[in-house]
């Protein structure tokens, strides 16, 4: 067979990859003969509109699923545009394989003005993944594919792209004699060093969690844990439903605010346990006033970030939902009573994020999802809405609530990944947190969202321009330039790609638009902010 047939059946046979993102190109055409299928059947092909909604498309999926999802680009120009969506993946750690086309072997960094051509694609792109490789051989196809699914397995996962020379789709290859998918083992604590950690965790009088989202995949162990130990535990955005809605010890994503800086800095032992402890979590009104008195247990996979950000008085280089488990079972037996709830209780009365004028605003229109939509995955774009979300809601599981407002912090991300998010979850229903500003990034997917039928929820904070940035100005004195633009009647483009679209401008308008949203394809509801301030009550 072909190297791009035996790519094909690889993904498919040995991986269980079902879905891939990209846009053809005269580079990439080989990649399509037999993706179709057959006797085996076939990986299903989603073409966005722009490379950097196939990105997109991708984090959503494997955000959704914790599976990797798989693009298919062109060369220069399409892997420049997907490279901010690989940016977010990286800073979020989201498993996400990028096959690209490159210019012939004999071409590679010779600068002959070869269609697409870059000086150096790998080198551009080994920024923004866990490692880029160019594939020589058809014969190291295997390993290289083995080596890329060893990333999102068994370590800190990230986007890894593989570059394969346009002479080398065609290029016979015998198959493998077998295509066995190598099973991996995740890092467990060193037991001595993790019998350290219990015996702090036992001697705490004020202990508190920190849970990132490397805790994702083991919501049980992280329930079991947090009531073993009865500590309050900050759960950050990519953690969040970790422990389930409404539970008495979870202090959600507010460790910016200042109740919870209290609880920080009065603990005297904190657990914390796949994050990065990062700004965009702990830090972000960006005052660096996140500060822990007390000692420090780090848990993460990747050992380099245990020297980031905060210094750990005990590091451990393990994989967060194997130690979960294993303290889990250490507590569960003789759980400990120390007023955890009630520390709990007492922070959330403190916050007071109902009353708080920044978020109360927002808590109709989540109440009125949760009411409507109780179940529904939650995708955010960098947008008023989505601050508010990290603050105000609560999931009933992890993998429920994610958005571009960490790490990397694009625009645009949140209709395509939410696309990428009910490709993968059929089964739930979907809602885009949007702008009027961000979504015009990446607006033209909605026209894949109506080709794909998806039955997506687009909802659109519409605040005529870029608010956040407008406020940051004002704070700051410096004159409003660039952030009050002009925006289109989102109602008639939705028309024109085929979308159901409605504007409304409070809570009953927008729980009424819901139920009658289409069974099949998009609905764009655009919510008219000022209307909705104006129709809340004093």
């Amino acid at each position: 067979m072909t190297c791009a047939e035996l790519l094909i059946r690889l993904l498919r046979d040995t991986y269980g990859v079902e879905t891939v993102f990209g846009i053809p190109g005269v580079h990439t055409i080989e990649l399509y003969r037999g993706l179709e299928g057959g006797e085996a059947g076939g990986i299903r092909h989603v073409t966005p509109r722009h490379e950097q909604g196939a990105g997109f498309m991708a984090d959503g999926y494997a955000r959704a699923t914790g599976r990797p999802g798989v693009c298919f680009i062109i060369t220069g120009p399409g892997m420049t545009n997907i490279a901010t969506a690989m940016g977010q993946a990286l800073a979020d750690s989201i498993p996400m394989l990028v096959i690209s086309s490159v210019n012939r072997r004999d071409t590679l960094g010779r600068g002959q003005g070869r269609l697409h051509e870059l000086p150096s694609q790998q080198q551009l792109l080994a920024g923004v993944s866990r490692f880029s490789h160019t594939l020589l051989e058809p014969e190291a196809l295997p390993e290289v594919l083995s080596r890329a699914f060893a990333v999102f397995e068994g370590a800190r996962p990230g986007p890894v792209h593989i570059e394969i020379p346009i002479d080398l789709f065609a290029a016979p290859v015998t198959p493998p004699r077998t295509r066995r998918r190598q099973p991996l083992a995740r890092p467990a604590p060193d037991p001595a060093v993790l019998e350290t950690a219990g015996d702090w965790l036992t001697a705490a009088r004020h202990p508190l969690l920190l849970l990132g989202g490397g805790c994702a995949d083991a919501p049980a162990a992280a329930r079991t844990l947090v009531e073993a130990l009865d500590a309050p535990a900050v759960t950050t955005i990519n953690a969040k439903g970790l422990l389930g809605v409404d539970h008495p010890l979870d202090l959600g994503a507010n460790a910016s605010l200042p109740a919870v800086r209290a609880l920080a800095r009065d603990a005297d032992v904190v657990l914390a346990i796949g994050t990065e402890l990062g700004e965009t979590d702990y830090d972000v009104v960006f005052d660096e006033g996140f500060e822990l008195a007390g000692r420090l247990i780090r848990v993460d996979i990747d050992p380099q970030q245990l020297a980031r950000n905060q210094e750990a008085d005990l590091a451990l280089v393990a994989d967060a939902g194997v130690t979960l488990t294993a303290l889990a079972a250490r507590f569960a037996a003789a759980p400990l009573q120390r007023g955890g709830a009630q520390r709990t209780r007492a922070a959330r009365e403190a916050l007071g994020l109902a009353r708080d004028p920044a978020f109360a605003p927002y808590v109709p229109l989540f109440d009125t999802l949760r009411e409507t939509l109780p179940e529904a995955i939650l995708v955010g774009d960098s947008c008023a809405t989505t601050y508010a979300a990290n603050h105000l809601v609560a999931r009933p599981a992890p993998r429920r609530f994610f958005n571009a407002s960490t790490g990397y912090g694009t625009l645009g991300y949140g209709l395509p990944a939410a696309m990428g998010a009910s490709l993968a979850r059929p089964d739930l229903p979907v809602v885009a947190l949007v702008g009027d500003g961000g979504i015009m990034f990446t607006l033209t997917e909605l026209a894949c969202a109506v080709e794909e039928g998806l039955p997506l929820v687009v909802l659109l904070w519409h605040n005529q321009g870029y608010e956040e940035i407008r406020r940051f100005m004002d704070g700051a004195g410096v004159p409003r330039l660039g952030v009050d633009i002009q925006a289109p009647n989102f109602q008639m483009l939705a028309a024109g790609f085929g979308c159901a679209a409605r504007r409304v401008g409070d809570p009953a308008a927008l729980a009424a638009a819901i139920r009658q949203r289409p069974e099949r394809g998009p609905m764009l509801i655009e919510i008219d902010a000022a209307a909705w301030h104006a129709a809340l009550p004093a």
